[in-house]
């Protein structure tokens, strides 16, 4: 009798065909409930039927390379041949390893592609066959994007990140029948994993309240205040647009200076404040620094009319108002991140017109003042698109945050989408506890004016590093910032790219520190110094070319977070008492981390 062990075909047969079919039975139960929960909020009116806009820009910008092969009938003829070339290299490999011989593989994948990883992707025939066959089809598709040379560069930029997209979501790692490790397991199991992955999947559309809310960690196991957000503080003021919060001194001297945190507000502000092991503020706070946070508001229709310049002034400036009658200092260091950042620059511009200079020196982590480089987000930006964008933001007065979620993700589908659908819903198992992943997906609403005004203003028209953004009546030039800047990037960030800040480093008027730090752009950033991970470099004035630049840098082991309190002391170490929240009369509103950021969208 043939071994298990001798068969390799036996491990794709059904073990138990009762239990298989009893089970397909629940799957079709389940996936009843998934559909269930997409229908009912549809037809209550509570969700509206999706519009086509973005089916029609990827329609029509696909059309486009389409119509640069087909116009010329010897172009096209080359790019068919090409592609049955590969077709024919693959069928004659797939032969010669049918009769035994040794044989090169048509197409391989990247070293670095987890999605075949599995040994039956190269020793099982069939299946290496259909993974070549993917991949020689998917590579030829983004070939032809490339070679397409009468399109202009941001048609080349869609078409490239859209065939990247549907080549993704079309790879047979997402699929029972071409996937041998999730045929296995559903053969196996008896088709066990798909009863609990429809149910996962109907429990995740009822989470989105309709729509499919991935999820990436346990939200179960996480509560902003309960095991993240710890570091201990107080709100001391609040408006429409946020929660200011002073953070409890640990230390028996503290610099003078205090430290006020921009975060962004696409997301919440605790990404700095996650575990107490990982959290910035927390370490910040213990080198003696007395911190101030803004906690952004999660917008709603009420907050439909606030724009960029609200943010300045309700955000930024009252919080320099707040910060001087706590602490009665005069002068400040400031953080920003991503957009935080990008406002806070905005904000440096207009205080420098205005001769305000409570900031007196800026950190910018993973920021983008110049928009030129600024990566695949480009690709949901032009004038079509931010129309689209403005008419579904009328509607309500801002942006669902699972929209900015969902465009965040897609960056990097191949990481934040695919493996979880294929996880949770393929393989019907839960994902692992992570804080960073539950934090990713607490996703926050935008403000229509504000959401409208950053498009236009920096991805569309890049009217700061250019000079021509205006701000409550002032045309705003970054040369006019004269004072000592910090500015971090992060080598394998998708969303502020390294070469991207390099380039706005350029335009402040005084002097910068780049700074590169190894992984993306949360991980480069939240990179704690006992966790010894990763590594950053250091290097001459920011001048010239972003790769010329890295050239003469000089890598460090380790967290930047050390180099970078160094570098506030260089420029003013001075130290005074420590400063609890509450003193100078101060009233106290509640305890951090706040209601702001504990609101869901």
């Amino acid at each position: 009798m043939t071994d298990e062990k001798t068969s390799p075909l036996l491990q794709y047969i059904v073990k138990n065909p009762e239990a298989f079919a009893q089970n397909f039975g629940r799957i079709i139960e389940n996936a009843g409930r998934a559909m269930a929960a997409y229908v009912e909020p549809r037809e209550k009116g509570e969700i509206k039927p999706e519009t086509s806009d973005e089916l029609t820009v990827i329609f029509k910008t696909l059309a486009q390379v389409g119509e640069y092969w087909l116009s010329d009938p010897q172009r096209a003829l080359e790019a068919q041949t090409r592609l049955w070339g590969k077709y024919i290299d693959l069928w004659n490999s797939s032969l010669k390893r049918m009769m035994g011989e040794q044989a090169l593989p048509a197409a391989s994948p990247d070293p670095r592609d987890k999605r075949f990883g599995d040994p039956e992707w190269s020793e099982n025939q069939f299946f290496d066959f259909v993974k070549q066959l993917y991949l020689i089809t998917s590579q030829w598709a983004e070939q032809m994007v490339v070679e397409a040379s009468d399109l202009d560069e941001h048609t080349r930029h869609k078409a490239d990140f859209y065939v990247k997209q549907i080549a993704n979501a079309l790879s047979p790692s997402n699929f029972i029948l071409t996937n041998p490790e999730l045929l296995r397991e559903t053969l196996e199991s008896n088709g066990e994993n798909l009863v609990r992955g429809m149910k996962l999947l109907a429990e995740d559309i009822e989470a989105g309240k309709g729509d499919l809310k991935i999820r990436q960690s346990d939200p179960t196991k996480f509560r902003v205040g309960t095991n993240l957000a710890l570091t201990p503080g107080k709100v001391i003021a609040q408006n429409d647009v946020r929660q200011l919060i002073q953070y409890e001194p640990t230390t028996e001297t503290v610099l003078k200076r205090p430290l006020l945190i921009v975060p962004p507000w696409i997301n919440k502000y605790y990404i700095l404040d996650l575990t107490p092991e990982k959290s910035f503020i927390k370490w910040a706070v213990d080198q003696g620094h007395t911190v101030f946070v803004i906690s952004w508001v999660n917008p709603d229709e009420r907050q439909a009319q606030k724009s960029f310049e609200h943010y300045m002034r309700e955000g930024i400036l009252e919080s320099l108002d707040v910060i001087r009658k706590a602490t009665r200092e005069e002068k400040v260091n400031a953080i920003g991140y991503c957009v935080g950042g990008t406002l806070l620059g905005v904000t440096l511009a207009y205080m420098a017109a205005t001769g305000d200079d409570r900031i007196a020196s800026a950190t910018f982590f993973t920021t983008q003042v110049d928009f030129t480089h600024a990566g695949d987000l480009k690709v949901f930006v032009d004038e079509e698109q931010i129309q689209a964008v403005e008419r579904r933001m009328g509607e309500k007065g801002y942006l669902d945050g699972s929209k900015m979620a969902s465009a965040f993700n897609l960056l990097r589908s191949n990481d934040l989408i695919w493996p979880y659908v294929v996880n949770n819903y393929l393989k019907g198992r839960e994902p692992f506890p992570f804080d960073l992943l539950y934090w990713n997906s607490d996703s926050t609403r935008m403000p229509a004016a504000n959401h409208s005004f950053y498009l236009r203003n920096c991805y569309l028209e890049n009217r700061l590093s250019k000079g021509s953004m205006e701000i409550g009546g002032e045309k705003l030039d970054l040369g006019k910032v004269k004072i000592p800047i910090y500015n971090l990037a992060t080598r394998e960030d998708h969303i502020a790219p390294p070469q991207s800040v390099f380039l706005g480093s350029q335009f402040f008027g005084g002097p910068v520190d780049y700074v590169l730090s190894g992984s993306g752009h949360i991980a480069g950033v939240v990179n704690p110094p006992a966790r010894n991970k990763y590594q950053y470099w250091t290097g001459p004035r920011p001048k010239g070319d972003y790769e010329a630049w890295l050239t003469k840098a000089k890598e460090h082991p380790g967290s930047w977070w050390p180099h970078w309190d160094s570098w506030i002391r260089t420029h003013e170490g001075s130290t005074t008492k420590p400063r609890k929240p509450g003193a100078n009369r101060m009233r106290i509103i509640e305890d951090a981390p706040g209601s702001f950021v504990k609101s869901i969208s």
